[in-house]
């Protein structure tokens, strides 16, 4: 347990379908979330991945034990709201200190109203889940132990969730903001040389900044956008971007990316972007025993052998044996053998599953949004 150093302490539970129960003390909102369990491995950004609108609908265990210490300021943010339907760590910092620092992640996730559970034991929690896999779970500001199984076991679980939709834009917009430099705040828009229309399945702000950062400019739109719309607005390119839950129940999504490889403009997938490519060449998603969650994944570029420290954030993945003939695979997870990455030989069309924006993680990858730009130029070059 936490030491008692708050003027008030409300004791909280993490209870697990599997009966597991969790003593904690709580450092978010009163109430209860219910989700899939699962732990991430990264180091540093805990910012970033509560920010996440890929992790909706999940709690999120930090394996790292010491969380909090640096605060929450509103430049680092992935979205305008958390999105983890519960937080657990094991020893939270109860002194914030950092320059940028606006406010506590405890009063970050009072403010938006998220529950969070610490002073239990990451290690066995990892463990856990690492041998029976992501489990459904509930987080519980309180001491009803069974309640909060009860409402564990009633989760129905990601299969089948199509979430995309729900954490989506509600309208098309511009983004204009890019990446952010100390002293200088986050860049204005790029020159425009290039039109992209994002597609907003949960994406990360980052992708956007970076995407605007190479000159590119970006029209965001809702993750339902037909592509007849999309098609209108004359993109040199199309992204489609990370997101949470199912991504075979985002028809609506698969069907647009199929007219776009008709038409043979640019695309690039990543996370959720990168199954709906697949599943839109008729390929097969499946859901993952643990999934991948972390900033130190080891991928291997096929063609030179490069390895590439990555960022993850995804609970399924598209089956290599599924994909058709014009299809080649450019990377693959050193740590499970899966499928990380894939072109098309005939369209110019590649995707990537991990999170290249690096928010939190390692930047070694962030290449793929140069070869975009690429692709798009030649694209334009001929026409």
């Amino acid at each position: 347990m936490l030491p008692s150093l708050f003027s008030e302490t409300t004791p909280a539970i993490l209870a697990l379908a599997d009966g597991t129960i969790f003593r904690g003390t709580s450092i978010g909102a009163p109430g209860h979330a219910v989700g899939e369990v699962v732990f991430n491995t990264a180091i540093t950004g805990y910012q970033e991945i509560v920010t996440d609108p890929s992790y909706s609908r999940q709690i999120v265990t930090l394996t790292y034990p010491h969380i909090g210490n640096t605060g929450i300021n509103d430049e680092d943010r992935e979205a305008a709201k958390v999105h983890v339907a519960g937080l657990v760590v094991r020893d939270y910092s109860l002194v914030v200190s950092n320059f940028r620092s606006q406010r506590s992640l405890s009063d970050y996730l009072v403010q938006q109203n998220v529950v969070g559970i610490a002073g239990i034991d990451t290690r066995k929690l990892t463990r856990i889940l690492r041998d029976k896999g992501a489990q459904n779970g509930c987080v519980y500001a309180g001491s009803d132990e069974q309640e909060a199984l009860r409402l564990a076991r009633e989760f129905p679980g990601m299969s089948g969730l199509d979430l995309a939709k729900v954490v989506s834009v509600d309208k098309a917009a511009e983004w204009t903001e890019g990446i952010w430099r100390l002293g200088a705040g986050h860049a204005p828009k790029g020159d425009g040389r290039f039109h992209v229309v994002a597609y907003d399945f949960g994406v990360k702000w980052n992708i956007l900044r970076l995407l605007v950062d190479r000159g590119c400019r970006v029209t965001l739109v809702p993750a339902q956008t037909p592509a007849a719309e999309v098609l209108a607005l004359n993109p040199d390119g199309v992204f489609l971007s990370n997101g949470p839950g199912d991504p075979e129940p985002c028809d609506y999504a698969i069907e647009a990316t199929r007219a776009f490889f008709e038409r043979r403009i640019p695309v690039f997938g990543i996370c959720l972007g990168h199954q709906i490519m697949g599943l839109a060449l008729n390929a097969k998603t499946l859901k993952m025993k643990l999934g991948h969650h972390g900033a130190n994944h080891p991928v291997k570029d096929v063609a030179t052998g490069r390895v590439f420290i990555t960022s993850q954030n995804h609970g399924f993945a598209v089956d290599p044996e599924t994909l058709p003939a014009n299809t080649r695979v450019t990377h693959v997870s050193l740590f499970d053998g899966s499928l990380q990455g894939f072109e098309l030989t005939d369209r110019p069309a590649f995707c990537f599953q991990g999170h290249p924006e690096a928010s939190p993680g390692p930047h070694d990858i962030v290449v793929l949004f140069d070869r975009f730009t690429q692709l798009m130029q030649q694209s334009k070059q001929q026409g």
